[in-house]
Formats: structure tokens, sequence, C-alpha cells
């Protein structure tokens, strides 16, 4: 590259058709191995993969037989595209794992899974994360309800031509969290005595953790927790038209709040002793989602 030449951007570097063709290429490789689908989705984050090994009539496809899904390289993300029935029989389509930004994907390889999971016919997903919470009163363990995002990545999924088979160009995002599925969560929690809390999650890039300063910056733009995911999901899937719900398990309180250094056996700890009262809040929830028929 000569001193003249621009670095191309990671957001440029696919046209319109091309993210078209790759999720098409992905759901068609997906059709020739199963007929299998879901109307309700679910990303299951940092330790909280466990959930899809739950199911009956479990059919796991790894991410690395599959086109364009890319596989991450961080603990606690198993790369599975997992098909299954809960206890009450109901068909979901998960993503057990995640990639992230920081790992050096394009933010268009970050979504790529959601987009193939609502062109298999996903309608709600509920996306879930890891992340740090930013209230002195929180405690690891405590789940919280995402009603709203702040993206902090410096980026946005959409940036560039616009993949009209895809979605608009202004995907509106006032409810992007929507009410009704983040309703069902509440009601959900209160039946069944899990305490859950609720909150703005701010995303950033990562992958190191935020600085004292950032988190008293967040906690004045009014985040309630903060994590690298999540966000550019959740715009890709309105983009789309799918609704969405999005769960934080808080496994740690954030740097400042509490003397402790982090780490990320501890996020992996925290995730895997809330797997009950998860478990039972997702089952709840997918239940109570084909009951009303929002999917």
């Amino acid at each position: 590259m000569s001193l003249h030449e621009s670095p191309v951007s990671p957001v440029s570097l696919a046209s319109p058709a091309d993210l078209a063709a790759r999720v098409e290429a992905t759901v068609a490789a997906v059709r020739a191995r199963t007929s299998r689908t879901g109307r309700i989705g679910l990303v299951l984050g940092s330790g909280l993969g466990g959930f899809a090994d739950t199911l009956n009539s479990l059919e796991k496809l790894p991410y690395g037989e599959l086109p364009h899904l890319p596989s991450s390289a961080v603990v606690g993300h198993a790369g599975n595209l997992c098909f299954g029935k809960t206890a009450a029989g109901i068909e979901v389509v998960c993503m057990q794992g995640r990639v992230h930004g920081y790992e050096g994907h394009a933010p268009w390889e970050v979504v790529h899974g959601v987009r193939t999971m609502a062109k298999l016919g996903a309608q709600a997903i509920l996306v879930t994360n890891a992340a740090g919470g930013l209230d002195p009163a929180w405690a690891p363990g405590d789940l919280m309800v995402i009603t709203d995002h702040l993206n902090l990545t410096g980026l946005n999924v959409l940036t560039g031509p616009n993949a009209e088979g895809l979605g608009p160009r202004f995907p509106d995002m006032s409810d992007a969290y929507d009410p009704e599925l983040r309703a069902l969560l509440t009601e959900v929690a209160a039946r069944k005595g899990i305490s859950l809390r609720e909150g703005v999650y701010a995303g950033l890039s990562g992958p190191s953790y935020e600085t004292p300063a950032e988190i008293r910056m967040l906690r004045t733009l009014g985040a309630a927790a903060v994590g690298m995911s999540t966000v550019q999901e959740v715009i890709a899937l309105r983009h789309m038209q799918v609704r969405v719900a999005a769960l934080s398990c808080i496994t740690n309180l954030a740097a400042g709040i509490l003397p402790q250094k982090l780490n990320h056996t501890e996020v992996e700890e925290i995730a895997r002793l809330k797997r009950g009262d998860l478990l039972t809040l997702l089952e709840g929830w997918i239940g109570a989602i084909a009951e009303k028929g929002l999917a």
C-alpha cells in the first residue's frame, strides 16, 4: 500500500449482493443437512450455551461446516447452529456461541448467524450475553432485560450500500427491544420467582475491559450494563423486521465499582452458576411466545 492509498474499511468489503448471496448460501447448506427450523431463535452468549444441550431431538451443525459462518476462538462459544425442541415440544433454533468484532471479524460476519436464523424462519429472537454491571447495588449473577442500547463500537453493520433484500435503508430503532417480548420475560420471571433487573446496555468494541473513567462516562450516559456484543446483531435483526429481546447475565461489576481486577474466567464461572435460572426463564419465555402466537 502506498502512502496515498487509504486502508480498506472493514464495513465496505461486501456489496449488498454479496451479503444476500452469502446468507442464502448458508441457508442452502443448512437445508441440505436438515429440514428443521424454528420460529423462535436464541443467541447463546459467553458461558450460556448450555441451554442448547438441554433441548430434545437436538441436532447440531458446526459453524465450520457451513459456508460463511465463522467460528469463535473465545472460550464459552462452542460454535454450533442447533435445532431442537423444548420440554414442551416447541421447535427452536439456537446459535451456540457467536463471533465478535474484537476477534477481527467484520460487522457483517458478526451478524451473519442471526441473519441466517431469520432467513431460516425465526420471527422472534432472544439475544443473550454476559455483561459487566454498572450499578453498585447489583451483584454478579443478576439477570437484566435490555430495554435499549448505546452503540459505542464506532461501527454500524448497515454502513455502506443498503442490502434491499434484507431490509430498508433507514430502519426504525425506537423499539429495537420489542416491548411485548420484554414484558413476557418479566412475567415469566415473576411467575418462576426469578429476580430480573432491566436497563440500558452499552456496547463497546473490546477486547480490553473498560477503564474506571469509561465506566463513569457510561453511568452518566444512563447505561446499566456494558459488553462487547449484541448491538450489531440487534441492528441487523431490526433491519430484517425480526422481533428482538435481549438478556444480560451480569457476571461482574465493571472496573472501578469494586477494587478487584476483571478476567474472563470469572465471567464463565458466574454464567455457569446462573444456568438453572436461565434455563427456567428461557423455557418459560419460549412457551409464552408460542402460547400468545407472537412468533
